[in-house]
């Protein structure tokens, strides 16, 4: 772990992995919630980073945070939401090549696959969700598509994500949901929020 200033009241934290990324956000959250985490603005994950704004002493808290015993985050801990999928995506078959298994098991492979939303980016609502096996981790796709349909269920290197809404993108797709990602009308917004646990179950035909 290392802290490191971010202008006058903010900390950017580095680790090793997401994993410690998931388990410092949420010890972060637990103590602020204990009421013993000094006052702060936002508490901000990333794929190995956790930035903390809006501290008084940025230099002294790094000088206590460096030094926490943070432990790994349980499986069970955060809520959890079931994401109903179709798997029906274009890159199904090229999956299921790749892991070397019957298309007919990749929806079982990922609805026995217990997720979690590490960090947010890339597009309002979108989550990259951890919890994927190194054996079942796959590339990019060489060649982008220009245009990945709203609801597409996304795989690529360590992460699985679905996308909020139509846009670019080179992730490998393998279903759609007709769960709404994101909307300004629902509080909180985001359906993904960093330590959300997440399920994906697969239901009805392909569209």
């Amino acid at each position: 772990m290392r802290a490191l200033p971010m202008g006058e009241h903010a900390l950017l934290i580095e680790l090793g992995s997401a994993q410690d990324v998931e388990a410092l956000h949420a010890e972060l959250l637990r103590r602020r919630d204990a009421g013993t985490l000094p006052a702060v603005r936002d508490i901000v994950p990333a794929a190995r980073t956790v930035l903390i704004d809006g501290l008084d002493r940025p230099r002294d808290f790094a000088e206590q945070v460096i030094h926490w015993t943070v432990p790994p985050l349980a499986a069970e801990e955060g809520p959890e939401i079931t994401v109903p999928v179709r798997y029906d995506g274009p890159d199904l078959a090229e999956v299921a090549s790749r892991w070397q298994v019957d298309p007919a098991d990749v929806p079982r492979i990922v609805a026995d696959t217990p997720f979690r939303v590490a960090f947010c980016g890339f597009a309002p609502g979108f989550g990259y969700l951890t919890g994927l096996p190194a054996r079942f981790q796959l590339p990019r796709r060489a060649t982008p598509r220009t245009a990945v349909p709203a609801g597409s269920l996304a795989l690529a290197g360590e992460f699985a994500g679905v996308y909020p809404r139509s846009s670019p993108g080179g992730w490998q797709l393998i279903g759609s949901t007709d769960a709404v990602l994101w909307d300004p009308a629902r509080e909180p917004a985001a359906l993904f929020e960093p330590g959300t646990r997440v399920r994906f179950t697969p239901v009805g035909a392909a569209r």
